[in-house]
This record gives C-alpha cells, structure tokens and sequence, in this order.
C-alpha cells in the first residue's frame, strides 16, 4: 500500500507539473493580487499557472492586521467580494464623507479566492521559486525554476523551465521578478516602498499595475515597490483591484 500512495503521488504531481511547462501566463506569488488575477485569467480561458515559493498561499493575508484575522476593504472592491461570495459586515462610525468600508475574514477572504481560482482550472504549485526569467529579444518569454528547498539550502542545483506568453510578479515588498530585470538587464530602478500612507498606496497600487517590461506585469505590492509608492497596511481592496487589473492587461493582449 505504501508504494502505491507514492506512486499515485508522484505520477498525479508529474503529469500536473508536465501539463504546466508551456502556458499562457505564470503568475508568481500566490498572494491576494496574484490569485485574484489567476482566477480572472482563467474565467477568461486562458491557461494559468502560479507559482508560490513559501509551503502555504495567500501572502501576509492570513495574519489580518497584527495576527487579528481581519482586513477592511474600501467601497470600489465590493464588488470583487461579492465575485467570490465573500461574507462582509460595513464598517459603522466616524470617516470621511462618502466613504464606506467593509470587513471581512481574512481567512475566510484568500480561502474562498484560492478556491475560485482552482475551480476555474488555474494550476498553483508551492514550494517552487523562480530564480530567474527567460529573456528573448527584449521581451519575458518564461520563468526559471528551482525548489524553494534548493534556494534556501543554497545548493547548486541546475534549475528548469516554464515557458509563457506573459508573466506576472505578484511577488509582493521583494518585487523579485521585477529585480531580475533591474539587476540583469538595467531597464528597471526598483525604488523600494514609502512608509505607510493608506489612502495614498490603495490608489496608487491600482495605477503602478503595468506591463513593466514587455511580458512582464507587475501587480500588488510589487508594483508599489517598484515604483516607491507607501505601503498600507491590513486594507485589500487595492490589492484585489490591482489583481483584477493585471489580468484584464494580459487578457486584452492575449485576445
């Protein structure tokens, strides 16, 4: 019985894996932005696979606001958490005129995100890192992969391939993809992220999501880092949006 749980295990992972060397879209990171834009990718039937270096997904979402499980997210997002019938209660009290908050689980929140994305088909694989891109006439064509395990053993292990049309860093505060191409290349400065300005950072994460470098979207903290835009805090409708808008820029493109 042994054997065969491992045989069923590794021919089941093999066949996923070899399913997913050639795809539409790698989104790295497994965060809120990064799942958000997968499930949208595939609700638009195009073949996605994300890439998550940690053992679990969703980011620094499962610890709310300083390990209290809950996140606030601003009117314009709504939406997005009725997309993925996420339960939420307004926030009463004293706050600008005009504005309306929502707050909701944070486990609830990437639990049911997660969830959507697999329905919709999209491929995610933890415990892999991309190390590096594959760069063809001044356009990404792919990422460069190893396990997380050899990365953080730093082993020399020769890494492997997925190939893609885009791919998305929605690596959050490291910005790592997006620094292989500053650092390799040139054609970036990540400038780092500013101190916290919530209501500046919800607008600009949106506004900073680009195709940074042909074939390459940055989206989330990524792209407020890359542009040295303030981080927020435990507020998410920004990344949600920002998610969304990663992948309309690649659905628009790929169509």
């Amino acid at each position: 019985m042994e054997v065969d749980v491992s045989r069923i295990i590794i021919e089941d992972y093999m066949e996923e894996l070899l399913n997913s060397l050639e795809t539409k879209v790698v989104v790295v990171g497994a965060g809120p932005s990064g799942l958000v834009a997968s499930y949208y990718l595939a609700k638009h039937g195009i073949d996605t696979v994300v890439l998550e270096r940690n053992l679990s997904i969703g980011g620094g979402m499962w610890g709310g606001g300083m390990m209290f499980n809950r996140i606030v997210v601003q009117e314009e997002a709504r939406p997005i958490l009725e997309e993925f019938s996420i339960n939420f209660k307004e926030i009463k009290g004293k706050r600008k005129e005009g504005e309306r908050y929502y707050s909701t689980s944070s486990i609830e929140a990437i639990s049911k995100i997660a969830a959507k994305a697999l329905d919709q088909g999209v491929k995610i694989f933890n415990l892999i890192s991309v190390e590096d891109l594959i760069v063809a006439n001044n356009r990404v064509r792919g990422v460069v992969i190893n396990w997380t395990s050899v990365e953080l053993s730093k082993l020399h292990v020769d890494p492997l391939v997925i190939k893609s049309e885009y791919v998305i860093d929605a690596t959050g505060h490291e910005s790592s993809v997006c620094r292989v191409i500053a650092e390799k290349i040139g054609e970036l400065r990540i400038r780092g992220e500013g101190p916290m300005w919530a209501e500046k950072g919800e607008k600009l994460v949106v506004e900073n999501t680009r195709e940074i470098y042909p074939g390459l979207i940055v989206t989330g903290m990524a792209a407020n880092a890359v542009s040295g835009s303030p981080r927020m805090g435990p507020i998410f409708g920004g990344m949600f949006l920002s998610g969304k808008k990663a992948a309309e820029i690649a659905i628009n493109s790929l169509r």
